[in-house]
């Protein structure tokens, strides 16, 4: 049976207070960290990596791998924890992905990643928290 996640609507001040300026940018406006910028893409340990603005698992370690792309890369998702749109900011179409819970901007998916999904779910490191076991 399929689980239903309840959405979380905060407003922009509430999202505001609770989010740091760069965090703000990713989740509730899109934005994208450099590359080789955050300490998840190098995270060995065995834990979840949740949403930064709701704590909804999104991840686990066991579906990272080193992509070197310099985001913190996975092959799939926790199942019914992420949604997907076509994002047009480029010049060709992307399947960016969202927090099924707050809505927060994480990443894109790419058709390029390891077995047995081939896709590189490519998140920002700032949209997320790692929680070790």
């Amino acid at each position: 049976m399929p689980t239903t996640i309840d959405k979380i609507v905060k407003s922009d001040a509430e999202w505001k207070a609770l989010l740091t300026p760069a965090q703000y940018n990713i989740l509730r406006d899109e934005g994208t960290e450099p590359p080789f910028s955050s300490p998840l893409n190098d995270e060995k340990r065995k834990g979840q990596y949740v949403c930064a603005g709701c704590d909804l698992p999104l991840f686990t370690s066991d579906m990272k791998f080193d992509s070197g792309t310099g985001w913190p890369s996975f092959y799939t998702t926790l199942p019914g924890a992420i949604e997907t749109k076509l994002d047009f900011k480029l010049i060709y179409p992307r399947k960016e992905y969202h927090c099924a819970r707050c809505g927060g901007h994480q990443g894109h998916v790419f058709n390029d990643g390891p077995k047995p999904t081939g896709q590189r779910w490519c998140n920002n490191g700032l949209a997320l928290k790692f929680i070790p076991v």
